[in-house]
């Protein structure tokens, strides 16, 4: 019989590099409920949302994409041309295909493989597991990994549930080999059960191109399950990782609305002195690129260095869920 041979690639990764994009046009809540009937009190109440950010007329989510992906790839010191895999998670890229990551990998001047990760909110995490087995597995030297997400196009400005929440922007990492392990055991998977919660069907009889089809959600029902569910996932990847809570630096979960990042960290009990990624108040939730967005905010702010043991969770349509513990990388312009 013959054998197959397989490869085998570095024992440890790390996320090398992060670089973001966040759109020039800040929208306030007074601005969302010239059209929403509601109120700065109210939204601020219900999600802890003061501000959000949305892409300019002719700003593309490639472009969003293509921004943050160049800044990674400088402060990771990697060139486009060595990359062996391009991974990009989306929920709003407006063609089922082709995907956007192989027009990203050409943009840039790779001829890398790439691919697209939808798992809504949760695409980053996923795709940041993928990646590390790709470079550990030996079928990529590095991974560049973008969270993309450019949801002011596909909102109903009237809806209550989601109008004030969504919001547009990109992050990105470089991964590859570390003597460090810097990306730990991913905890996931998800309940198809409440696939219904979090919806953007489409119907191709009546398929509408100047009228995309608006994300809907059941805001309540997210609430009443991530806070709780995301718990033991949350342990899940700690332990995974050999540590400890006590362990963490920072906690840095998707930011879906402030209610739910405060009452998960509660009860995760989270050890004193841990910060917590809180930038869904400036930033809005922007699904797929909210966690590495909040890193970088939270490098900005001060509240976590590169180095520092981060544990990221990140959960949304499927409903699916993604966690692991990280080594913050460092970051484009700081």
């Amino acid at each position: 019989m013959t054998t197959i041979t397989q490869r085998s690639g570095a024992t440890a990764t790390a996320m090398l590099g992060l670089g973001v994009h966040r759109p020039e046009r800040i929208v306030t809540n007074d601005e969302i409920c010239e059209v929403l009937d509601s109120s700065d009190e109210w939204i601020q109440t219900r999600s802890g949302i003061r501000t959000r950010r949305y892409a300019a007329e002719g700003e593309s989510l490639l472009d969003m994409a293509e921004i943050a992906a160049q800044r990674a790839l400088e402060v990771s010191g990697v060139a486009a041309a060595d990359l062996g895999t391009v991974i990009v998670a989306t929920s709003t890229h407006v063609q089922h295909t082709p995907a956007a990551a192989p027009v990203l990998a050409d943009r840039l001047g790779s001829r890398a493989a790439a691919f697209d990760v939808s798992a809504g909110c949760a695409g980053f995490c996923h795709a940041l597991s993928i990646g590390s087995d790709l470079v550990r597995g030996g079928n990529a030297g590095h991974v560049l990994v973008v969270g993309v997400e450019r949801l002011s196009t596909f909102m109903d400005p009237t809806d209550r549930g989601t109008a004030f929440i969504f919001a547009d922007g990109a992050g990105a990492v470089v991964l590859g080999p570390s003597d460090d392990p810097g990306i730990g055991p991913v905890a996931w998977g998800s309940d198809g059960s409440r696939s219904h919660v979090i919806t953007q069907s489409m119907q191709c009889d009546t398929l509408d191109h100047d009228h995309p089809l608006v994300v809907q959600m059941e805001g309540t029902q997210v609430f009443r399950w991530a806070p709780f569910a995301m718990v033991d996932v949350a342990r899940e990847a700690v332990a995974g990782a050999g540590l400890e809570l006590t362990d963490l630096d920072a906690f840095i979960p998707h930011q879906a609305n402030l209610r739910i990042t405060e009452t998960l960290a509660r009860n995760l009990k989270l050890p004193e002195g841990i910060a917590v990624a809180r930038d869904v108040q400036d930033s809005g939730n922007t699904s797929a690129a909210s966690v590495p967005l909040a890193i970088e905010a939270m490098v900005r702010q001060g509240e976590a260095k590169p180095g520092d043991t981060a544990l990221l969770i990140a959960f949304g349509a499927g409903l699916s869920y993604a966690g692991q513990v990280v080594r913050v990388p460092p970051v484009a312009g700081l």
